[in-house]
């Protein structure tokens, strides 16, 4: 028995098991922290911190992109002296991008106008200062998975949510929530976070001066080809939001909220799609490096056609059940569009494994500016289906219903280029996923069964 309870330890410190769990927690968390402020916060002000959130997000995609790829590729793996001056370096180029952002910051508090708009003025105010206050604790997020130590990656992302579901909890219990409240948790957490991986040595703050100008613009010229695909991958998540605000006037901000609260309940099916994804991708670069055209092709419809199959029954449970969902969030969105809106993304969504496996595959064959490139289509399918769903619907049902677009020109450009691979039918897919499915489901009802029987024997 306590060999098998240390071979289970043993596996659960396999880094990408922990990567797996800490995808999984996170997302745990961040719904609770979300249900939690749409119980408290009214529609209007809900959907100003989606904004916010969403726009600071965009934001800091520039220096993530610029930096987290260029870092990784450049520490994992030198020595000593050379790790420590990838860090001092990484640190000495982000602290340029803050400081940029800051300039931009003063700026706009120097001159007389402000931005009527509330969540718009609210980025363009603090956005400096959560730059400065997340700068350790990004470092610190690069030298971790650098390192491969996503025990260490999930401490940090876990440790600065969970304080700010404890301070919002705070303010209920004291009785001043309100928005302005609930981003001075945001800053607050971000900062004790920052300030918990100086203290632990991981955000590597020694190293700065470290740094060299060889490095440093080594760095730059690696991260300046990745920084437009993170920004473009961020935007075509947050388009959606700037079109409702953009379109709706002055029911922007609540029909952000509504959308938003459909839309971050599909995480329901987000949890596995990462957790494969990030499971298929060694598999696919072995078979390419081995110039197995077919079993490259063979491994997307396998496990895109998988777990189609077996989302069908939590697409159908959304379906039925969508209310449930929405009510256990909130029970004043029943009487909107939520339910409908996280109905019509889950009928979607059987759509989302085919599309997010291909892309993958692209990847995986050393054809990354496709990928690019069609991210730049699916942005641009994404707002032209918004502006047109808007305009037919007059509300988030067209914005919803707008997202199939991007989804279908994704599929069709990544069939079209793998094709050039390695032909295959689409029908495959779902052919070999029931295949799957049903050895999957009969090897399992199988190894129950003779366990059974060999207990009553």
């Amino acid at each position: 028995m306590l060999d098998k309870i240390k071979q289970i330890l043993e596996k659960l410190k396999n880094p990408h098991i922990v990567n797996l769990v800490g995808n999984a927690i996170m997302s745990v968390l961040n719904m609770v922290q979300v249900a939690i402020l749409f119980n408290y916060l009214p529609k209007d002000k809900m959907g100003v911190w989606f904004f916010f959130q969403g726009t600071i997000g965009l934001v800091d995609t520039f220096r993530a992109g610029l930096i987290t790829t260029a870092f990784i590729t450049s520490y994992a793996g030198t020595s000593k002296d050379r790790s420590a001056e990838v860090a001092g370096s990484a640190w000495f180029l982000s602290s340029l991008v803050t400081l940029v952002f800051i300039a931009v910051n003063l700026i706009y508090l120097a001159i007389p106008y402000h931005v009527p708009d509330l969540g718009t003025d609210l980025v363009i105010t603090w956005f400096g200062l959560v730059f400065v206050i997340t700068l350790p604790s990004f470092i610190a997020s690069c030298v971790a998975q650098a390192e491969a130590r996503f025990d260490r990656l999930l401490i940090i992302r876990s440790v600065s949510t969970s304080l700010s579901i404890t301070l919002v909890l705070t303010l209920i219990i004291t009785k001043n929530i309100n928005l302005m409240n609930v981003i001075y948790t945001g800053f607050t957490a971000g900062g004790v976070t920052s300030l918990m991986t100086i203290v632990l040595g991981w955000s590597r703050i020694n190293t700065f001066w470290k740094k060299s100008t060889q490095t440093v613009k080594a760095l730059f010229a690696f991260g300046k080809y990745s920084v437009g695909t993170s920004l473009g991958s961020s935007m075509f998540r947050n388009s959606d939001n700037y079109i409702i605000k953009i379109m709706l006037g002055a029911k922007g901000d609540a029909a952000i909220a509504v959308y938003n609260l459909g839309l971050r309940l599909t995480e329901l099916i987000e949890i596995p799609l990462r957790s494969f994804a990030a499971t298929i991708m060694p598999p696919l670069s072995a078979a390419h490096n081995q110039n197995n055209k077919y079993h490259v092709i063979y491994l997307i419809k396998k496990y895109s056609g998988l777990l189609t199959i077996l989302m069908i029954p939590v697409v159908a449970g959304s379906l039925l059940f969508a209310e449930v969902g929405i009510w256990i969030v909130d029970k004043e969105y029943l009487t909107t569009e939520a339910a409908n809106i996280l109905r019509i993304f889950m009928s979607f969504a059987l759509l989302y494994p085919i599309e997010r496996f291909m892309a993958l595959a692209l990847d995986a064959t050393n054809q990354p500016q496709v990928n690019a490139v069609k991210l730049v289509f699916m942005l641009a399918a994404n707002i032209i289906g918004d502006i047109v769903g808007i305009w037919l619907f007059g509300n988030v049902y067209g914005v919803a219903f707008g997202t199939l677009l991007p989804i279908l020109t994704g599929m069709f450009i990544s069939y079209k280029w793998l094709q050039r691979y390695e032909k295959f039918q689409m029908w495959d897919v779902y052919k070999i996923g029931w295949l799957e499915t049903t050895w999957i489901v009969k090897d399992t009802w199988s190894m129950l069964f003779k366990k059974k029987e060999a207990k009553a024997e």
